[in-house]
């Protein structure tokens, strides 16, 4: 057999008809025919499961048995395979933390390019960071209260996976005797438990001293030793008399002289949200969070407060649960109002006493019959106790049942953007990340673009091949007709187009050669006018030395393609046959099926009239044209 072709023989998965076609190599082949005719079962179920099926088996056994290997598909044999990508429609992420970005890898590049040029800025308004002297360091443990206790540690680890036995040596060998270990003291002679497969933090005790008169020596030398030893680092652990200690953290990095705010040396992992250095701790780098709404809680506002307006405290009988009218009662005695009054009538101080809570004890007055028991409790609010029993609970039925009382809205403390201040705090251009990643794909290259002019000759010199990485990933997106979308955009909310076209862009920045691209027409959900986009952007995939195979019912797509293959003629049972195939002016002199329609000799006629619906619906999409089948 030849090199310049894929030649599949005796294809009968699904409803295929023992099928025979020769496929032109390193071109752009289009399969089309009606919907059921057995274009995915040739490109996908037999040609894609066959490559990917011989790629995997020519890996040794060790990297097979993480990898899914597809079942031989009912086909006789199939010459002139490459290895095999699928672009499907059911390609995208369903994980809650991938976006734009972290798929295409755009956001990989930025962590990088505001790790090492990004300037900080003090999140308190005081201007940007500068790097931090030992002598600024030792001013401010000097301005501690007389009488203070302090410990100078040096951070060795932070953060980091293992067991560090050989660390804990070294720091045995150089004389020091205690280390703080995830926040416990330990002498180093201890036998201190690590899990390797956790995050640990160790730092050495270099000094523990009290603040007096003639400290200031040893003072200074213990803090040097301890930047020496924690490379730049080291954390002033004081305590007063309350005996309640405090951890401040300064470096010899970056620190605002106005206010102290600290921060340690710029990492790309402070960028990340998935990591617990760059995360917003309230969401943990979610961006969302799905708390008890207190409007879903309350969706009658008519009803009196303790004859039922909470929902989940009322039973389908509508008899309001337990004890909770008389509790109410005494919420609104403590603050001064009537549960017995509507919702509506109610003051906002009300309402958050009773939703969030008070901090003081209140007095529940409880009645059987002509008897009263009195007693006090704290009050926590609605919010409180219902988070309190959906944490508690085992019965996934009363989970459930409050998760209808539930909604997910941007987090409070972050604002949806996912990081922590100090992240949020350093800029590159004048923004910071999530300013960039918020911009439309557009406007993010028009950015990055210029923004070189922005930045000192030594910041260009490094940030050089960050950006060009970050340029070509963003034009890759616009050259597929993606240009509207914004780096932050959750993988989730991406329609299967859409998805499919990320991952197209994604392939073309790999500049891989010599592979089999197989897609499921990609041309769904985009607008006409960057049809040709998506056009262009196959052919240079077809221009790198691969072959691309579209199904695909697109007119303009069916036009720009090397070779055509129309399956049918109908579909199910009556499909699974080639009945045209060959380049597009041969294609167009086929008598049957796709070439009927798109010659122009056969069309489905717009009718005169429309079908009114019963009940117009002003949100409807219009009715779309028909596709060439």
């Amino acid at each position: 057999m030849g090199q310049d072709k894929i030649v599949v023989v005796g294809a009968r998965e699904n409803n295929l008809k023992n099928l025979t076609v020769e496929i032109p190599r390193d071109k752009l082949v289009v399969i089309t025919g009606l919907s059921g005719s057995g274009k995915s079962s040739l490109a996908f179920d037999t040609i894609y499961a066959e490559g990917q099926r011989r790629y995997v088996e020519s890996l040794s056994a060790y990297a097979r048995q993480f990898l899914g290997q597809m079942d031989k598909p009912d086909v006789d044999h199939i010459d002139g395979l490459s290895p095999a990508v699928s672009i499907d429609q059911k390609s995208s992420s369903r994980n809650p933390r991938s976006t734009v970005g972290t798929v295409t890898e755009t956001y990989d590049y930025l962590r990088i390019l505001f790790a090492r040029v990004g300037t900080p800025y003090c999140p308190n308004g005081h201007g940007p960071i500068e790097r931090q002297s030992t002598d600024q360091i030792v001013d401010a443990a000097r301005a501690l209260p007389e009488g203070t206790k302090l410990q100078i540690l040096a951070p060795v680890v932070r953060g980091r996976k293992g067991e560090y036995k050989s660390i804990l040596q070294d720091v045995a060998k150089a004389g020091y005797v205690r280390v703080r270990v995830d926040g416990e003291m330990y002498e180093v002679t201890d036998d201190i438990p690590m899990d390797r497969y956790k995050q640990h933090t160790i730092e050495v005790v270099v000094d523990r001293l009290v603040m007096k008169e003639g400290v200031d020596r040893r003072l200074a030398d213990s803090i040097e030793a301890a930047l020496k030893m924690g490379k730049g680092l080291v954390t002033l652990s004081s305590a007063g008399a309350d005996d309640v200690w405090k951890d401040q953290l300064f470096s010899e990095s970056y620190s605002c002289p106005e206010c102290g705010f600290s921060m340690p040396e710029l990492e790309p992992r402070a960028f990340s949200f998935n990591s617990p250095y760059g995360a917003c701790p309230e969401c943990t780098g979610l961006g969302t969070k799905t708390e008890f709404d207190p409007e879903l809680i309350i969706p009658n506002r008519t009803i009196p407060l303790r004859d039922g307006a909470i929902a989940p405290f009322v039973y389908k009988s509508g008899e309001t649960k337990e004890w909770w009218p008389d509790l109410l009662d005494g919420v609104g005695e403590a603050m001064g109002f009537d549960a017995s009054l509507p919702v509506a009538e109610l003051d906002q101080v009300a309402m958050d006493a009773v939703m969030k809570g008070i901090d003081r004890p209140i007095v529940v007055k409880m009645r059987y019959g002509r008897s009263e028991r009195k007693f006090t409790r704290n009050w926590d609010g609605v919010l409180a106790e219902l988070r309190r029993r959906y944490d508690s609970t085992e019965s996934e039925w009363v989970r459930n049942d409050l998760a209808q009382y539930m909604s997910t809205k941007p987090c409070p403390v972050c604002l949806g953007k996912r990081l922590k201040p100090e992240s949020l705090s350093v800029k590159v251009g004048d923004r910071d990340i999530s300013q960039l990643t918020g911009l439309p794909v557009e406007d993010a290259l028009a950015f990055f673009t210029g923004v070189t002019k922005k930045l000192s000759a030594r910041q260009r010199t490094i940030a050089e091949r960050a950006i060009k990485e970050i340029v070509e990933r963003l034009k890759f997106l616009l050259d597929v007709g993606l240009g509207y979308l914004t780096l932050d955009r959750n993988a989730r909310t991406l329609a299967g187009g859409e998805a499919q076209r990320i991952r197209l862009a994604t392939q073309i920045g790999s500049g891989l050669m010599g592979c089999l691209y197989i897609l499921d027409e990609p041309s769904i959900g985009l607008h006409q006018r960057d049809n040709r986009k998506l056009i262009e952007t196959l052919k240079r995939l077809r221009d790198l030395g691969n072959t691309v195979i579209v199904v695909e019912h697109d007119e303009e797509t069916m036009l720009a393609a090397d070779w055509l293959i129309d399956l049918g003629p109908g579909a199910g049972e009556h499909g699974g046959q080639i009945i045209n195939q060959g380049t597009v002016e041969e294609f167009l002199r086929g008598q049957e099926g796709t070439a009927l329609y798109l010659s122009g000799r056969k069309s489905i006629p717009i009718p005169s009239r429309r079908r009114q619906p019963a009940s117009p619906n002003p949100l409807a999409s219009p009715p779309k044209r028909s596709r060439a089948r």
